[in-house]
Order: structure tokens, then C-alpha cells, then sequence
């Protein structure tokens, strides 16, 4: 008799069903992860070969690379020039193309103003679109 009132004591009823709710939870929150970093894997490591053709119009505008050292040194297309220089560089490049882009490039250890007195220059010799160049961290 003392079996048979807790309901401990009896048999217990077989399991019918699997609850697959966790289960499901779980494939769904590996599935958004495998979503995510397959885009961010493909989106890096794809290079394309695009194709040449000789009646393209011209796609990209013309790029003026100036960079600038840690020791304060100036350099427009990998060669040393002093201010007077980068100035009439830049304007000779706006001459033959309006569209020009700058790029600057700057040590680490360069200073601020240096970076901003490149750009100026570019300014004042009409070149309106410039970018900083920086490195991409992994």
C-alpha cells in the first residue's frame, strides 16, 4: 500500500516523443553562424580577373599617390619631392585631369599637421577628392 500512494514507487510510462525543440534551436544558431562567416570568408578572399577590352571607356579616374614619412619627407608617386614640388605635381595633375584622386599615405609617426597640409595643398590646386590610406588590421 505504501507503494502505491507517493507515485514514486510505481512504473513509469515510456517516452512516446522526442522534444526536438532544443534541437531545432541549436541547428538554427549554427545555421545563422555558417551565414555569416561564409559572406565575410567569400567577401575577402574572391579575387576576379576582369576582362580587357579595347573599346572601354575609361572606368577609373587617375590616382596621385602622395605619401608622407615619419621624418617629414614628402613622396608623389614613390619620388622624393619638397613642397614647391608637390604643389606643382598636384597641379599638373589636376591640369590633366580634373577628376584626380588623391591619396595620402602617412607614417604612424608623422605628424598630424604634415597630413593636413598635403591635403591643403591639394586644395588650393583644385584637387577636391583625396582619401587617407590606412592598414587594414586582421
Amino acid at each position: 500500500m505504501a507503494g502505491t500512494l507517493g507515485g514514486g514507487g510505481g512504473r513509469r510510462q515510456p517516452i512516446t516523443g522526442i522534444n526536438v525543440t532544443p534541437m531545432v534551436d541549436v541547428v538554427l544558431v549554427l545555421l545563422v553562424i555558417m551565414m555569416v562567416s561564409a559572406n565575410y570568408i567569400v567577401a575577402r578572399s574572391l579575387k576576379v580577373e576582369l576582362p580587357k577590352a579595347a573599346s572601354g571607356a575609361e572606368g577609373v579616374p587617375s590616382v596621385a599617390a602622395v605619401i608622407v614619412a615619419k621624418d617629414g619627407t614628402y613622396y608623389y608617386n614613390q619620388e622624393k619631392v619638397d613642397e614647391t614640388a608637390l604643389s606643382a605635381k598636384l597641379k599638373e595633375a589636376f591640369d590633366q585631369n580634373p577628376d584626380v584622386n588623391l591619396v595620402v599615405s602617412a607614417d604612424k609617426a608623422a605628424l598630424h599637421g604634415q597630413v593636413v597640409h598635403v591635403v591643403d595643398l591639394a586644395k588650393l590646386q583644385g584637387v577636391a577628392k583625396f582619401a587617407i590610406n590606412v592598414e587594414d588590421v586582421k
